[in-house]
């Protein structure tokens, strides 16, 4: 008998092969691994930029830190009281010895000289010691005179009528710089009270 290859039948839903996922296609067709994202995301661009805008100082803040370095750079000495009145005094001096030699010993220069001397004396005082700034600059103001008053007949007591008689005669400018000195003491104290104010506010309760 003559056998037929044929085989029989199957009956029954056909098995289909299960397709891929896309994602399988796609990493195996691009060569890239499964999973691992891809772009300005992968290596954390958004995120890392804003770290280093973070980290970068503003406009307001550069000018903040020069403007602190300029007030590092200029002279900002810190004097006691008597170290304000010793400045005062040998600053008077000097003034009223070049005075003397280079404009004839004039008791108006002297005094538009001595204001602005006052006034440095205040500032440069430590806080400490603002109260004895009004109190030397007069002192310095007298000591100074020595210089440029008049002697008179050249003695000692000559010199000192001298003296009395620039002090009376130049009264203006004495009120005038101990007025620039009490005006500013003043100021730095309101300023050092704010300051005290706003330290104890930002302070953290207990």
């Amino acid at each position: 008998m003559e056998q037929h290859g044929t085989r029989p039948a199957q009956y029954g839903p056909r098995r289909s092969r299960a397709a891929l996922p896309p994602q399988g296609r796609g990493g195996a067709a691009a060569g890239r691994p499964v999973g691992r994202p891809t772009g300005p995301r992968a290596g954390g661009g958004p995120a890392r930029a804003a770290g280093r805008q973070a980290g970068r100082p503003g406009p307001a803040a550069a000018a903040a830190a020069r403007e602190a370095g300029a007030r590092r750079t200029m002279p900002n000495p810190r004097l006691t009281g008597l170290g304000s009145g010793l400045f005062c005094a040998a600053v008077m001096v000097v003034l009223g010895y070049l005075d003397a030699l280079l404009l004839g010993a004039s008791l108006t220069v002297y005094g538009v000289l001595f204001v602005p001397v006052c006034l440095l004396t205040t500032v440069w005082v430590r806080r400490g010691d603002l109260l004895t700034a009004p109190v030397v600059v007069p002192i310095a103001f007298a000591v100074g005179l020595v210089p440029v008053a008049e002697s008179g007949d050249g003695g000692l007591g000559g010199r000192l009528m001298g003296i009395v008689t620039a002090l009376a005669t130049e009264a203006g400018w004495l009120y005038g710089g101990t007025l620039v000195a009490g005006s500013t003491v003043i100021v730095r104290r309101i300023r050092l009270m704010r300051r005290r104010r706003a330290a104890g506010r930002n302070r953290p309760p207990g």
